[in-house]
């Protein structure tokens, strides 16, 4: 039967259309929206984990002090510079003693002539004494004249009189010198402190120690409390660390620590947590701890960064996850486990995680289990998907099948 040449082309291009069609659906179905969802599998497996904790921090000085004045006053001189290595009592600067020295001299003068007065009040308590016993003799005698009816009542009635303002005479003189020995005694507190105050004036070094910064100097005026110098105590470096608190668990002192400074980053240095703050940070989420060298470092700058990785003590066997693979779905913690081609959300209880990557299955699944470590997007329970090597295509590589 021969076909007509129309009917031949009809044909053709039916068949073409076909042809067309039905790779746009194998595209469709093989790299467009309706293509499966690539994904990465793993293995679950079994073992004990070596968890750790990283955090980033400060080298500081433990023991710092600001050496200033007490008072306001100018700065007289200084005497050492940043960098200096001072011992303890070294004279470090000087304030300008203003007028005390005057103040001292006038206090001195006071003293002395406090002093004659109490010598005074002593010779009148000494001239009182013998009045008041004068007294008491003439008034014993008269008491036995007038029992004898040798006087009369008002001769004895002017002794008693006698005894009675030497016996007040004695007590004004007894008061006296009790006063001048109290306005000794305050004078001398007054000069004694007017001395500190004027050793204040001399600052000195209360440790050993490093001058760190020099605040002020000579002619500066500088109020009370305010630094001149700070020092600081070069074997009390230790580093402040933080770590956030969500994977903070575990942080103790004691803890053995691989410091890393910023300046020595080919080095890894030996230290231990000297310290957990009881405050935390609540703006950055983050806890505070103290890290101590095992051996001081040479060469360290207070300031300067540090990578610290703190050791917790090993596991015991259990089920162990990649930490990629870990999502979340409605509230709860999971993985997208393969089950039949298909992915299925499971829930889990988890553990302790370890720097490397992985994490402690405590609850949710067993030893074989197919988990899902990366997928090309977002996956659901009703997602079709391909399991490949790698999301990522080597260089060269052509189109994936």
């Amino acid at each position: 039967m021969n076909i007509s040449t129309p009917m031949k082309r009809r044909l053709s291009l039916a068949a073409l259309a076909i042809f067309l069609l039905a790779a746009l659906a194998f595209v469709m179905l093989r790299s467009g929206p309706l293509a499966p969802t690539r994904v990465t599998v793993s293995k679950v497996q079994e073992g004990t984990l070596s968890p750790a904790l990283f955090g980033i921090g400060t080298v500081e000085a433990r023991r710092n002090w600001m050496i200033g004045p007490t008072v306001a006053g100018r700065v007289l001189s200084v005497r050492v510079d940043v960098g200096d290595s001072v011992k303890t009592g070294q004279l470090l600067a000087e304030m300008d003693p203003v007028d005390l020295e005057q103040r001292l001299a006038s206090l001195d003068a006071s003293i002395t002539r406090a002093v004659s007065v109490q010598a005074a009040a002593a010779a009148q308590q000494l001239d009182a004494a013998a009045r008041r016993e004068l007294a008491a003799v003439n008034f014993r005698r008269n008491q036995d004249l007038a029992d004898k009816n040798f006087i009369s009542a008002g001769a004895l009635e002017a002794r008693v009189q006698e005894k009675v303002s030497a016996d007040a005479a004695m007590q004004a003189a007894q008061a006296s010198v009790l006063g001048a020995g109290q306005d000794l005694t305050r004078l001398k507190a007054d000069r004694a402190a007017l001395l500190q105050q004027r050793l204040n004036v001399r600052l000195l070094a209360p440790a050993d120690g490093v001058v760190s910064s020099r605040d002020a100097e000579a002619g500066s005026t500088v109020v009370a409390g305010q630094a001149v110098l700070r020092l600081l105590d070069p074997g009390s470096l230790w580093i402040k660390l933080r770590i956030d608190q969500g994977r903070s668990a575990g942080l103790l002192p004691g803890l053995k620590a691989n410091i890393v400074l910023r300046s020595q980053s080919q080095t890894s240095l030996a230290g231990r947590v000297a310290r957990v703050e009881l405050l935390s940070d609540s703006v950055t989420e983050e806890r505070i701890a103290q890290v101590a060298f095992e051996q001081m470092p040479p060469a360290v700058s207070v300031g300067e960064m540090a990578e610290v990785t703190l050791q917790l003590p090993a596991t015991s066997k259990a089920v162990l996850v990649p930490s990629a693979s870990i999502q979340r779905q409605g509230g709860a913690t999971g993985v997208w486990r393969i089950e039949a081609g298909k992915p299925v959300f499971t829930p889990l209880r988890l553990g302790a995680s370890s720097l490397g990557g992985q994490v402690q299955v405590l609850e949710g699944l067993k030893a074989g289990d197919e988990v899902v470590v990366y997928s090309q997007k977002a996956l659901s329970s009703e997602s079709r998907v391909q399991v490949v090597d790698s999301l990522v295509k080597p260089a060269g590589a052509g189109l994936a099948p």
